[in-house]
């Protein structure tokens, strides 16, 4: 397992590992037939479930077509061992197909959001079904295959009930190892961060499409090869069940009634509800039919509505550590010591000629700037300006219509990057108007997400991020949940996250907004200590004070123009900006 993950509480570690001795250990004691069975069921169903989390949860990409994966894991084990070949290589064949299927598939539904993505998941798992049902001589149509009845190891058939709880057993161990390695490497924090708040994460350097198309390549192979046991185990495969929308659903719902985005959440949710299910049908007979719809369907309006988190947020209450425990009081300086300024040097970003039209409206009309090493170059103007327009255009989320960014990069040489990703890798970072925080991290998480652009090992991350939230006053909330911070915390941790990827150009975008004024007095020491490090500044800011304390240089832009720029003290007495933006007040007041 890695190290790098939290450490886990004593009481959850014994609770677990019971948990799994139990799945080995109840159905041997009892040596029955039919108990080992609903083992089995237990340790497949919640491989299955565990492989979709990577997908489902981590990554929050609700697919309810994962049955396509779990069907072609079945039908390569099956094919190729009529043909002689062992299911445990077929298993690895079946796998190398689901991962090819799941980018093809995936890589176009990405663009979907929200039930557009389930719906277009449960379309392809149809075109599957029918598509089985169509190349009868390979699959059998409908009427379905039988396995070849080669009883041993080689072939995963066996008399004896304990060898495939065994391997069963086995495959769950396999994805829970798989989930925990995915869920505290440096995958896991980009998942989660792509999930929570997509264009944070890609402003962190994050890739987001390539992290997601991992993640489903990683979930498509695992539940490929949990496919080719379960099929050799069932002796018999036909369309209709190996490409289930139930089954799809089921292995989410164990998930979500666990405890979607958990590791452990998955396994839970099967040890709950498999043996209700296999019980019943077992006492019950042809009078349960579709009372497992019936479970389901209860256990999860009960979770819904007393344990929204699912069975692990109830298990966390009891064992999860208290925020800030360990955190020294004395660690909450607002910002460092002051240190020398260095001197402005050269240039460091050129912008050119920028234009923008969103339909008829000329948001960007000719903008063009410059920006030196160690400078801080304020952006003002009045709502509706095109600042954010501008901030976005020099960050990449937003591609102009006309002109050009350029950044030198470290090496001295000049570059045009086009994507987030690239303005991240040549040191640009930003923050934003609207405080897009990782709210289902902590604090420290959510800098880790930012230090991760330059430290791959997640134990370097953490203490880049401890160290930067420390320095950036976060101190006592290192290990609390980011969604209870204040407003200022939220743009405080914003700016500790784009800190930690080491910048060389720091984008501010309204942080002063909505905080006191000695929150603002902080916020001021606080850039100005980051511009002393050397980090050049662009700041769109409505806080004057903020503007006359901190700008080099300011900007004033006015229905996408440039109206004025120079030095502050110049600036806000430019007859031209006072009529546009400052009003005659703040001119009289600073005469």
């Amino acid at each position: 397992m890695p190290a790098a993950a939290p450490a886990r509480p004593r009481r959850e570690t014994i609770a677990l590992a019971l948990l799994l001795a139990a799945l080995l250990a109840v159905p041997v004691l009892l040596d029955n037939a039919f108990v080992y069975h609903v083992f089995v069921t237990i340790c497949v169903f919640a491989a299955l479930s565990t492989a979709w989390n990577i997908v489902g949860g981590f990554t929050g990409q609700l697919s309810l077509g994962h049955g396509i994966f779990y069907g072609i894991g079945a039908y390569a084990g099956v094919i190729l061992a009529s043909l002689g070949i062992t299911p445990w290589l077929g298993m690895f064949v079946g796998a190398g197909v689901a991962v090819v299927v799941a980018v093809a598939i995936s890589y176009p539904c990405f663009r979907l959001r929200g039930p557009f993505f389930s719906l277009a998941t449960i379309a392809f798992l149809e075109v599957f079904r029918v598509l089985a049902l169509h190349f009868r001589d390979l699959t059998g149509g409908a009427t379905g295959l039988m396995i070849p009845l080669k009883i041993g190891v080689e072939w995963m058939v066996f008399r004896e009930k304990l060898p495939p709880l065994a391997i069963a057993f086995g495959m769950l161990l396999c994805t829970l190892l798989v989930a925990w390695a995915v869920r505290w490497r440096r995958l896991g924090y980009y998942l989660v961060a792509t999930r929570e708040r997509a264009s944070a994460a890609q402003a962190a350097g994050v890739d987001t499409v390539r992290v997601r198309l991992i993640a489903v390549a990683l979930s498509g192979a695992l539940t490929a090869m949990v496919g080719t046991f379960h099929a050799m185990y069932l002796t018999f495969i036909e369309p209709a069940a190996m490409f289930s929308l139930t089954l799809s659903i089921q292995i989410a719902m164990f998930a979500l009634i666990g405890g979607i985005g958990t590791v452990f959440g998955p396994l839970l949710g099967a040890v709950l509800l498999v043996p209700v299910t296999e019980l019943a049908r077992g006492w019950l007979g042809a009078k349960a039919l579709g009372l497992h719809g019936l479970v389901y369907g209860l256990v999860l309006m009960l979770v819904v509505l007393f344990m929204p988190n699912g069975l692990m947020g109830l298990v966390s209450r009891f064992v999860r550590p208290k925020a800030g425990r360990g955190v020294q009081a004395a660690a909450v300086p607002a910002a460092p010591a002051a240190a020398a300024r260095p001197p402005i040097g050269d240039e460091i970003m050129r912008v050119e000629g920028l234009q923008k039209h969103f339909g008829g409206l000329h948001v960007t009309n000719d903008v063009g700037f410059t920006l030196r090493e160690g400078e801080i170059l304020g952006l003002i103007g009045p709502n509706g300006a095109g600042k954010t327009t501008v901030f976005n255009m020099v960050s990449g989320f937003l591609k102009p219509d006309s002109g050009t960014v350029s950044v030198r990069g470290p090496d001295g040489t000049w570059r045009q990057p086009v994507s987030p990703a690239d303005f991240a890798g040549l040191g640009v970072g930003r923050t934003f108007q609207i405080v897009q925080p990782f709210a289902a991290m902590t604090v420290e998480e959510n800098i880790m997400v930012g230090a991760f652009h330059r430290h791959a090992d997640p134990r370097e991350a953490r203490e880049v991020a401890r160290e930067t939230g420390i320095r950036m006053g976060l101190g006592p909330w290192l290990d609390a949940e980011a969604r209870g911070l204040t407003i200022g915390g939220f743009k405080r941790l914003e700016v500790a996250r784009v800190m930690a990827m080491r910048p060389r150009v720091l984008l501010l975008d309204e942080v002063m907004a909505g905080i006191n004024q000695t929150d603002v007095r902080r916020a001021i020491d606080l850039m100005l200590s980051i511009r002393d490090s050397g980090v050049s500044i662009i700041a769109i800011e409505h806080v004057m004070q903020a503007v006359m304390s901190l700008s080099d240089r300011v900007i004033v832009l006015n229905s996408g123009r440039i109206i004025a720029q120079g030095r502050p003290q110049d600036v806000v007495r430019d007859p031209t900006v006072i009529e546009a933006y400052l009003g005659k007040e703040f001119a009289h007041a600073h005469a």
